[in-house]
C-alpha cells in the first residue's frame, strides 16, 4: 500500500494491504489459489486482519481460484482504492472503491476494467482519469484514458497514438506522464503534459534498453537507466518540465576494461515462415568466422517479456572467445502484441522454431558450428530449449534446461501450474491440450535419437517450476539418446526458482557454462588426462 503525505486520515498511516493465504507450504498445490486481499492495522494481531477481496468475502466479483487479489492506493489519487485481480494474463481486471471503506469496514467495489477491455502494461491515476495502455486497434499499443467514476473503455480517449515501436512503460511525475518505448533493442522516451496534452520526445545521449522510474510525484524529476549488452547501465535524470537530460548522481561510472575487446551485433535472420527474427550476437572483435568458436545461444519467448539488452557479468565469458547470442523469438514482447500472440498457446511452435532459425544462422555464418553450439532456456524458456533439441537435435552439441518447463502437459498439476493456464493453456480444453502436447519436450523424446548433451538445473525449493520438470526430461534423454553424450541433473538445494545470494548464483552459472564449454570441446574445460568421463 502506497500512502501520500497529502492524505491525513488516520487509517492510511496505520494500515497496509497485502495478499495473504492460510497455506504456507510453497510446495502445496494450494499455495497460489484462493488468496485474499487483506488489510492489517498496525499494533493488532494478524488474526484480526480483514479480508476485503476474495471469493469468500466478495462472491459477487466471481473471483477464480487462480486470481491474485492485490490492492493499490495511488499516491496521485489517495481517495480511491484500486483492486487488481492478477493472473499471468496481460489484460488487467480492475475494481475501484472509496478508500474510506478501509476505516468503516465496508469496501464497496465496482468494476473499473475487465480483461475484455484489453488494458495492459500498467495504469496511473490523475484527477478523474485513469491512464493505461491497450493493443486494441494498435499492435504496438497506444495510451488511452477513461474516467475513473464512469469508465467506458470502448470509447476511451486516445492520449498518445500508436507508433512504429512499442509502448513499454508509463510513469508519472508532478505534471507529466513519461512513456518509454522499445523496438526490442533500443528505447526512447516521450513526455506528455497533462495540462496541455502536448507530447514531445526526450533526446537521450546514448542508445540502449531503458528502465524508467519517476520516484517523486511532487517533482518533475525522473530517472532512466540505459542498458546494453557490453556496457554497465548509465543512469540519467530527466527534467520532465524542460525535457533536459543529465547524468544522475546515482550513476556509478563503473567501467570494465577487460570487456573492451567485445562487440555486439544486432541482426535479423529469416524464420521458418519468412518472418525476420531479431538476434543479438556478442563476441570478441578478433573472432575468426571459421565455425570453431564455442557459442551459447539463449532464448525465452513467453508472457510478452522482451529479451532486451542488459549488462551482466556473465557476458565476460565472451572474452574467452565464446560467442554469446540472444534470440528474440516470438512469444516475447520485442515487436508488440502481434509478436507475443504469435508465440502463444496454439502458435507456440514459432517460439522454438525461431530459436532453431537463430541457431541455423549462427552456423551458416560460421560464428560457430553444431559441434560447438549450446542452447539454453530458463523457466518458461524450458519449452523453447526442450523442443528445439527434440525437433533439431543435430544443431546442438549441448543444451541447458535451467529451472525449465520441460513437461508442459503436467505443469498444470504443480503448485504454480493453475495460475499459468492463461499463458499456456489447460488440458481440460481439447484444443489447448493439443497445444500443450506440442510444447512438451518430454513427450517428444524418442528412442534411438542422438540427442545433444543435456544439463537439467533445478531448485529444490522452487515453487514455480517443480524439480520434476527438468528431472523427467533429463531421465528421458538418458534412457533414449544414442549419442553417448551425458544427460545430467543438477539440483541446487540453496535455490528456489532463483536466489539473491550471489555466491550461489555465480556457482550455478559457472557450472552451466563449464558444462557448455566442456561439451563444445573448449580448451581448459576438458577432463584431466588419465581421468575418464563421458562426452
Amino acid at each position: 500500500m502506497r500512502t501520500s503525505s497529502c492524505c491525513r486520515t488516520r487509517f492510511t498511516r496505520r494500515r497496509f494491504l497485502y495478499s495473504g493465504s492460510d497455506v504456507t507450504d510453497v510446495k502445496s498445490p494450494g499455495i497460489e489459489l484462493n488468496r485474499q486481499l487483506r488489510v492489517h492495522l498496525l499494533g493488532t494481531p494478524v488474526a484480526a486482519d480483514r479480508d476485503i477481496m476474495s471469493s469468500a468475502s466478495t462472491p459477487k466479483l466471481g473471483i477464480a481460484p487462480k486470481e491474485f487479489p492485490l490492492g493499490d492506493i495511488p499516491e496521485s489519487k489517495p481517495d480511491v482504492l484500486i483492486g487488481v485481480l492478477a493472473t499471468v494474463q496481460s489484460e488487467m481486471r480492475l475494481y475501484v472503491a472509496p478508500v474510506a471503506g478501509l476505516g468503516t469496514g465496508h469496501v464497496a467495489w465496482r468494476s473499473l476494467a475487465q480483461p475484455s477491455d484489453r488494458l495492459v502494461r500498467g495504469y496511473l491515476a490523475r484527477g478523474e482519469w485513469l491512464y493505461t495502455v491497450t493493443p486494441v486497434g494498435a499492435p504496438h499499443y497506444r495510451v488511452i484514458r477513461s474516467r475513473i467514476d464512469k469508465p467506458d473503455w470502448s470509447h476511451a480517449e486516445t492520449v498518445i497514438a500508436e507508433a512504429g515501436d512499442s509502448v513499454d512503460t508509463i510513469a508519472q511525475s508532478k505534471d507529466y506522464m513519461l512513456v518509454a518505448y522499445s523496438d526490442g533493442i533500443n528505447g526512447r522516451i516521450v513526455r506528455y503534459q497533462f495540462s496541455s496534452g502536448a507530447a514531445h520526445e526526450v533526446p537521450l545521449p546514448v542508445k540502449g534498453a531503458l528502465e524508467l522510474e519517476c520516484p517523486d510525484l511532487h517533482s518533475n524529476r525522473c530517472l532512466v537507466a540505459v542498458d546494453s549488452w557490453i556496457n554497465p547501465p548509465a543512469v540519467y535524470e530527466i527534467d520532465a518540465e524542460s525535457g533536459t537530460v543529465a547524468k544522475s548522481a546515482f550513476n556509478g561510472d563503473v567501467s570494465f576494461p577487460e570487456l573492451a575487446d567485445l562487440v555486439s551485433e544486432e541482426v535479423e535472420v529469416p524464420g521458418h515462415d519468412g518472418t525476420p527474427i531479431p538476434l543479438s550476437i556478442i563476441h570478441r572483435k578478433d573472432i575468426r568466422l571459421d565455425g570453431s568458436a564455442p557459442c551459447i545461444l539463449e532464448g525465452y519467448g513467453a508472457y510478452s517479456i522482451s529479451y532486451t539488452p542488459a549488462f551482466n557479468p556473465r557476458i565476460s565469458v565472451a572474452s574467452r572467445g565464446v560467442v554469446v547470442a540472444y534470440a528474440h523469438v516470438r512469444g516475447g514482447g520485442e515487436k508488440g502484441e502481434a509478436w507475443y500472440r504469435a508465440g502463444y498457446k496454439s502458435t507456440k511452435p514459432n517460439t522454438w522454431k525461431d530459436f532453431i532459425s537463430a541457431a541455423e544462422y549462427l552456423i551458416a555464418k560460421r560464428y560457430t558450428s553444431a559441434a560447438h553450439l549450446t542452447g539454453r532456456g530458463t523457466s518458461a524458456g524450458g519449452i523453447l530449449i526442450s523442443r528445439a533439441i527434440t525437433e533439431r537435435p543435430d544443431l546442438f552439441a549441448a543444451a541447458v534446461v535451467n529451472v525449465g518447463l520441460a513437461n508442459a502437459l503436467r505443469a498444470e498439476f504443480s503448485p504454480n501450474g493453475p495460475v499459468n493456464t492463461p499463458e499456456f493453456g489447460t488440458v481440460k480444453d481439447p484444443a489447448e491440450a493439443q497445444g500443450l502436447y506440442q510444447m512438451d519436450g518430454l513427450a517428444h523424446v524418442e528412442p534411438g535419437v542422438a540427442y545433444p548433451a543435456v544439463l537439467g538445473v533445478a531448485g529444490w525449493n522452487d515453487p514455480r517450476v517443480a524439480v520434476w520438470q527438468p528431472a523427467k526430461f533429463v531421465a528421458a534423454v538418458q534412457r533414449d539418446s544414442t549419442s553417448g553424450r551425458p544427460a545430467l541433473l543438477l539440483v541446487n538445494y540453496d535455490n528456489g526458482h532463483f536466489t539473491e545470494e550471489k555466491s550461489v548464483t555465480f556457482r550455478n552459472f559457472a557450472n552451466q557454462y563449464a558444462f557448455a564449454l566442456w561439451q563444445a570441446g573448449a580448451a581448459g574445460f576438458q577432463p584431466e588426462p588419465g581421468k575418464t568421463t563421458t562426452r
